[in-house]
């Protein structure tokens, strides 16, 4: 951490991960949690340990439950595109945003929320043609612009019968790398 830099200013700063889902627990409930960040330890037996045991391990969950914490129970003001990009925890808060009383939230606004989310999604499917990929955006961009064949069409087959593979100096498998 550089001397220039103030984390400080941040709420997350030296905030353990188990006194942060304690704090907004004890606020908001498994039930809110679980209907505003849809994750299903939240759900399913919620418990601070069994969530806590989740959330070390899945980062993507823990910084969505970070950035919940920034934003609605400390009510922030939404950060920079620059500082979205970070993880909640690497954020750097301005010294004149203070952090407030937490935002008033209920099951109706989070099944609004949902809605408008899925109406968002339907909307985004409708644009693609109805394509739904599976696997990640670069293993779908890399497939539709090589337009990879089955592996029975593929030229290159393992039996042996292409000549370059025999020949010693050709590495058959540089292609696939």
């Amino acid at each position: 951490m550089s001397d220039d830099i103030n984390y400080k200013n941040n709420p997350l700063h030296s905030l353990s991960l188990k006194n942060m889902l304690v704090e907004i627990v004890d606020y908001y409930g498994f039930d809110i949690l679980d209907a505003y960040l849809n994750l299903n330890c939240f759900k399913t037996n919620p418990s601070i340990e069994s969530s806590l045991k989740f959330l070390k391990k899945t980062t993507w969950a823990r910084e969505s439950v970070e950035s919940f914490y920034l934003y609605q129970f400390k009510s922030l003001p939404r950060a920079s595109d620059e500082q979205f990009a970070l993880s909640p925890r690497d954020r750097i808060v301005p010294d004149d945003q203070v952090p407030g009383e937490p935002a008033e939230l209920s099951l109706e606004e989070a099944e609004r929320l949902q809605e408008k989310r899925a109406k968002k999604s339907a909307e985004r499917k409708q644009n693609r043609g109805g394509k739904h990929y599976g696997g990640s955006s670069d293993t779908r961009r890399r497939n539709e612009r090589e337009q990879v064949k089955p592996r029975s069409e593929r030229e290159d087959s393992s039996d042996g019968s292409n000549s370059e593979s025999n020949s010693g100096g050709v590495d058959p498998w540089a292609k696939w790398r």
